[in-house]
Parts: structure tokens; C-alpha cells; sequence
């Protein structure tokens, strides 16, 4: 394989093949079959752990998922489902506020706009939490 840094097609390559490569790069594969029903259980355990399935396997036979583990917040689906319908609230206010608008050519007033500055706080803390990360 030629060197990125010597090949002349370096810069027209896809922007991946410009990543700084580690030392312990992971080269080896493993493959295991199983049943719909088991790999069902294994991608939920580890969408619970907040790993990707490789991590998670990694995790499990090894004691750790590594430094450059692929790991992924649980995300609940019902806390999603409340944020989408704050986040239709959000939508209607700013959308009943450009009819005023459209209609009186005035400015809505500052209740209106602390109301959806509020909503809109509300809902980046809220996704904020169901990302795992509190601020």
C-alpha cells in the first residue's frame, strides 16, 4: 500500500483515508453466528450499555470496550416521544406568532417570545438528558 504523504492522489482521496492511523489499530475480524432471536438480545444489551455491538462483545470477553470504543447514550424512547411533542408545541407558537405577523406586520409581544424561548430551553435540556449528557 503506498504512502498517502508519497501518492500524488492523496488530496483527491476520500476524506477517510486522511485520518492519523493508531499503533494497536484493529485489523483482526471475528465473525459468530447466532439466531435472529439471540443477536436481537445482544444489540438491546448493548444499546443498554451504551456501547456499539463490537465494544459491547469487547467489554464482555475482555473486561474492557477500549480507549477508542464506539459507545452510544441509551436513549429512551419514551423521553423522545415527549420531546417531540414539546417540540410540536414549539412549532405551533412560532407558527401562530409568523400569522400574526404576516397579518399586523407587528412584532409579537415579549410574553409570547419568553414563552417559546422557554419551551425551547426546555427541550435542549430535556435532549440534552436523554443524550447522557447533563450540564
Amino acid at each position: 500500500m503506498t504512502s498517502e504523504v508519497t501518492n500524488p492522489r492523496a488530496k483527491t482521496m476520500a476524506p477517510w483515508r486522511g485520518r492519523k492511523r493508531v499503533s494497536d489499530a484493529k485489523t483482526s475480524f471475528i465473525s459468530v453466528r447466532c439466531t435472529a432471536k439471540e443477536r436481537s438480545k445482544i444489540d438491546e444489551t448493548a444499546r443498554q450499555a451504551g456501547l456499539s455491538i463490537g465494544a459491547y462483545l469487547r467489554a464482555l470477553a475482555l473486561g474492557d470496550a477500549g480507549p477508542r470504543a464506539v459507545r452510544r447514550p441509551p436513549i429512551e424512547r419514551k423521553e423522545l416521544a415527549r420531546l417531540l411533542g414539546h417540540l410540536g408545541k414549539v412549532g405551533s407558537n412560532l407558527n401562530q406568532l409568523a400569522h400574526a405577523f404576516n397579518r399586523d406586520r407587528s412584532i409579537p409581544g415579549a410574553d409570547e417570545l419568553n414563552a417559546i424561548r422557554k419551551q425551547v430551553g426546555e427541550l435542549r435540556d430535556a435532549l440534552m438528558k436523554a443524550l447522557g449528557r447533563d450540564h
